[in-house]
């Protein structure tokens, strides 16, 4: 007779530990939303409710890593959340707005942002566990993060709410710009995450400042606002291989020098000789 294996049950949690999962289920909600808003063509709130997403995506891991409550279970739920969020969600969008016109080729193209989005969620989530031998990996991710890539791939929606439908709502135009965002999200290339950035002492309050700034912006001129902040992070993205390269430079050559002056081996000794 066959043994049951006994069942795993979730362990008891205090609130403050399941702050970080509430703040997933809340992306999670928020992506569904947009979905909500696209199908009745409701665009403007379906890009805020993609970037509310993107926002409490971005609390829950740094939640959990201050709070200590990073679980197995966290991780799986904000895995499924963002596939659904920042893949599904604007690939739906998108295609409702623009790629519909261009019929079969137009949701090729939307399942090719999703698929791509899930795949590069996989990627991260295999090597969760693995240690980069290099100090400085850390501080980069591999491939455009989903949230990014959702952000920069509704760029030409947030374009035509200032520019007009003209020419951004052309799927010729929102086709090549999901493809190309797809490529970097499953790239290899080295993007900064920021994680890792200190401010100095005499830089707290002006940046304090600045964030206040930034929200007053957000609120007064949103979409030119996030346009901006869209423009800055296509930027950083030929920066963050720069810096990639430096280090890596940086380290081969400090590699090297320790090679060279580290002393040479002894050679090995000679057996004794056998007497007659």
């Amino acid at each position: 007779m066959m043994m049951r294996r006994p069942r795993r049950r979730l362990r008891d949690q205090s609130i403050n530990r399941l702050i970080p999962n509430m703040c997933t289920v809340l992306a999670l909600c928020a992506g569904l939303t947009a979905i909500r808003f696209a199908v009745d063509q409701r665009w403007d709130a379906a890009v805020i409710a993609m970037v509310a997403a993107g926002i409490f995506d971005g609390l829950d891991g740094r939640i959990a890593r201050l709070l200590g409550g990073s679980t197995k279970f966290g991780a799986e739920l904000d895995s499924l959340s963002d596939v659904i969020s920042f893949g599904v969600a604007p690939a739906v969008t998108l295609y409702l707005w623009s790629l519909k016109g261009a019929s079969t080729l137009g949701w090729t193209v939307a399942l090719i942002f999703a698929v791509c989005c899930a795949l590069r969620l996989a990627r991260f989530n295999s090597r969760l566990e693995e240690v980069d031998p290099m100090p400085w990996a850390g501080q980069f991710f591999t491939g455009v993060p989903a949230p990014a890539g959702a952000g920069l791939a509704i760029l030409p929606i947030m374009l035509s709410f200032e520019l007009g439908d003209a020419v951004f709502r052309h799927p010729a135009v929102v086709a090549p710009v999901m493809l190309a965002v797809a490529g970097l999200m499953v790239s290899r290339l080295p993007i900064n995450s920021f994680k890792k950035v200190k401010v100095p002492h005499h830089l707290i309050v002006p940046m304090l400042l600045g964030v206040g700034i930034l929200a007053g912006l957000l609120i007064s001129a949103t979409w030119i606002t996030l346009i901006l902040i869209g423009v800055a992070y296509i930027v950083n993205i030929p920066l963050s291989i720069r810096t990639h390269a430096r280090l890596k430079r940086s380290h081969e050559e400090q590699l090297a020098a320790q090679a060279a002056a580290a002393p040479p081996a002894s050679p090995p000794l000679a057996p004794p000789e056998s007497k007659p």
